[in-house]
């Protein structure tokens, strides 16, 4: 059963990269923030993760990014930045979630800027026993 729930996700997330406008997905473990797997994201990591479908870099662009040159001016950022960052913020809505009613849980998070908008759907926490 947990292995059509994986397929369902997976045919999801591929349906969702190819409407227009989806620049990537990202798909990070919940207790550590590694990056499952990514699509449309340029990596930092030599050694990236073989499930992952993402865009192959040319050494230029892989030197661009390692020495952050271009960056910030044109808005770029690795798979490991994003994931950090979305990583970060989840734990941040979670824990004012659990501070406002210790029996919520986070379901979704929509952030709109000028440019770009993010929405993250949090999966369930493991139950610690």
């Amino acid at each position: 059963m947990t292995q059509a729930t994986s397929e369902d996700t997976l045919a999801l997330l591929t349906r969702l990269s190819q409407r227009s406008g989806v620049q990537s997905t990202l798909v990070l473990s919940r207790d550590t923030g590694a990056i499952v797997r990514t699509s449309g994201l340029i990596s930092d990591n030599s050694s990236a993760n073989p499930n992952s479908t993402q865009p192959t870099a040319s050494e230029d662009s892989t030197e661009m990014l390692a020495n952050g040159a271009g960056r910030q001016s044109a808005g770029i950022h690795s798979a490991e930045d994003v994931a950090k960052l979305v990583y970060n913020f989840v734990g941040a809505a979670g824990s004012m979630i659990q501070e406002l009613d210790g029996n919520d849980e986070v379901k979704l998070l929509r952030v709109r800027t000028k440019k770009n908008e993010l929405v993250i759907v949090p999966g369930k926490v493991a139950e610690k026993e």
